[in-house]
C-alpha cells in the first residue's frame, strides 16, 4: 500500500513539477476531464500482455500497468472516481486512434520504433519481445531456412512479414504471405492448416498457444527475427501527460511493483486456463528497468 501511495505521490508531483504554478496546459489531461473518463485502447487477443476474457473485461501485464497510470491521472486531477472506459485497438488502427485523442493510452503490444514516434508518443520501454514463429510441433520446421514454399502468416498491420524479409536468414527463402485480421485470426489460419507458421513477437505466440485448445499441438521455434522495445503508447506533443506517464511507470519500476506484475502473467497462471506462459524475465527488459528509457528499436539495434 506504501508502494502504491508513492506511485501515486510522484505522478502528482510530477505533474506539479512539470506544470508549476501556472499550471501547463495538458490536451490530454484536459480532455480526460472534460470527458469525465480514462480512455484505455486496448487488445483483444495480446496475451499475456492485453486480451479479454469477454463481456467487456480486459486484462494483461500492460493493462495493468495502464490501471496504475489511471490512478496517477486521478490523482493529478483529485477526481478520485473518475471511471475507465475500454477502447478495443487493432494492429491497423491503434497509432491513429493514440494520434486523433479518441484514446488516452494503448496498452497492448506496439513496438516503438521510430516511424510511429512521428505520430504518438511513448512512455518507458515496459517489455522486449523477440519477434520468432510458432509452427506445428510435428511440422519439422525448426528454422527460417526451412520456410521455401511454406505460407506464413502475420496479423495485419504489423510489421513482422517485412522483418522476417529483411533477415538475411530469410534471403532466397521462398514463401507465400498471408494476414489475419488480428492475432487469433492469425493463429486460427495456423490452428487449420492453411497456414505453416505464424511470425510474431514470442509473448503473443506464449499467449495464444498456452490458451488454445491443445497446447501441446504448438511450439515456438527458430532464430529471434529482431528484438524489439514494447511501451504504452500515448499522444504526441503533450509534455506534462508524458511526464505523469513516464513517471508513474518509473516509479513502478524503481519499486520492484512491475516486477511483481510481470511475474503476475508471465510466470503464474492465467485466465482464462490457469496455465503459466512460463516465460522469465529478459536480461534485456532487467537493462530496460534498471535504465528506464523511451528510446525506439533503431536506437537499441545500434547499441
Amino acid at each position: 500500500m506504501k508502494k502504491y501511495l508513492l506511485v501515486l505521490a510522484l505522478a502528482a508531483a510530477a505533474l506539479t513539477a512539470a506544470g508549476g504554478a501556472s499550471a501547463q496546459s495538458s490536451a490530454t489531461l484536459d480532455k480526460i476531464k472534460s470527458a469525465g473518463k480514462i480512455s484505455i485502447g486496448t487488445r483483444d487477443s495480446s496475451a499475456p500482455l492485453a486480451y479479454t476474457l469477454g463481456e467487456g473485461k480486459y486484462v494483461g501485464y500492460h493493462v495493468d500497468v495502464c490501471l496504475k497510470i489511471a490512478d496517477a491521472i486521478r490523482a493529478a486531477l483529485k477526481l478520485p472516481n473518475l471511471p475507465v472506459e475500454y477502447t478495443v485497438v487493432t494492429s491497423a488502427n491503434r497509432v491513429p486512434l493514440v494520434e486523433n485523442h479518441t484514446v488516452d493510452m494503448e496498452c497492448g503490444s506496439t513496438t516503438n520504433n521510430e516511424a510511429r514516434a512521428k505520430k504518438v508518443d511513448f512512455a518507458p520501454t515496459t517489455y522486449i519481445t523477440n519477434v520468432r514463429m510458432a509452427v506445428n510441433a510435428k511440422s519439422g520446421i525448426t528454422s527460417i531456412a526451412q520456410l521455401g514454399g511454406k505460407t506464413v502468416v502475420t496479423t495485419t498491420g504489423t510489421t513482422s512479414v517485412q522483418l522476417l524479409r529483411k533477415n538475411q536468414k530469410a534471403s532466397g527463402v521462398d514463401f507465400k504471405e498471408l494476414y489475419g485480421k488480428d492475432h487469433a485470426d492469425s493463429f486460427l489460419l495456423l490452428e487449420s492448416g492453411r497456414a505453416d507458421a505464424f511470425v510474431m513477437d514470442d509473448n503473443i505466440l506464449a499467449g495464444l498457444i498456452v490458451n488454445s485448445k491443445n497446447p501441446k499441438e504448438w511450439k515456438i521455434v527458430g532464430e529471434s527475427i529482431s528484438e524489439e522495445p514494447i511501451a504504452i503508447m500515448i499522444p504526441k506533443n503533450d509534455p506534462v501527460y508524458k511526464k505523469l506517464v513516464d513517471d508513474t511507470v518509473i516509479g513502478l519500476m524503481k519499486s520492484g511493483e512491475l516486477a511483481k506484475i510481470y511475474n503476475k502473467w508471465f510466470m503464474s497462471p492465467i485466465p482464462p486456463r490457469n496455465v503459466s506462459v512460463d516465460m522469465p524475465m529478459s536480461d534485456a527488459l532487467k537493462e530496460a528497468i534498471a535504465h528506464p528509457n523511451d528510446k525506439p528499436a533503431e536506437a537499441y539495434k545500434k547499441s
